[in-house]
């Protein structure tokens, strides 16, 4: 566990809220204080803590390997801050790219030749973990002369076929 200045608030924040329930019950100094102590740590990481993670859009983040993100597509997200970060696509060919990401899964839309550009590779990313979070992350690789000269990350609504 990490002790971050966040979480060392969070967790007195708790404290103090339960010692005050506490002294409702009992007006005995010892037993709020036996109390507290013991309930802190369950209510902050049942009710707290899922709470957070449920409201926030953190997620946890992976160091780019290339087996991992050709064998499982679901883990993308988390690797492609440290692919991005690290400009480990910079200046790479179109075999390189192919190499280390696997064949890409669609070509975008351009305008200038009005048709789907084979210079504009698409990856899914899937959808990043979090309770209100409906959008497609996707990571686009735009080449020019076989080099990558621009990438970038966007996103796409989720859109379900509805049952009739």
């Amino acid at each position: 566990m990490i002790i971050t200045p966040v979480f060392i608030i969070s967790i007195l924040l708790v404290f103090v809220l339960v010692w005050w329930f506490a002294t409702t019950i009992d007006s005995r100094k010892w037993v709020s204080f036996l109390i507290s102590v013991v309930l802190t740590p369950f209510l902050y990481f049942y009710v707290v803590y899922a709470i957070m993670n449920i409201f926030s859009s953190y997620h946890h983040e992976k160091y780019f390997v290339s087996k991992v993100w050709k064998e499982k597509p679901a883990f993308r997200y988390e690797m492609v801050g440290n692919l991005l970060q690290d400009s480990l696509l910079v200046n790479r060919t179109k075999e390189d790219v192919k190499t280390l990401l696997g064949k890409s899964e669609w070509f975008s839309w351009n305008d200038s030749i009005k048709a789907n550009s084979k210079e504009q590779w698409n990856y899914n990313l899937g959808v990043k973990p979090g309770a209100f979070n409906n959008m497609q992350e996707c990571l686009e690789i735009i080449f020019n002369d076989d080099l990558v000269s621009q990438i970038r990350e966007y996103q796409l609504k989720q859109v379900f076929e509805k049952e009739d």
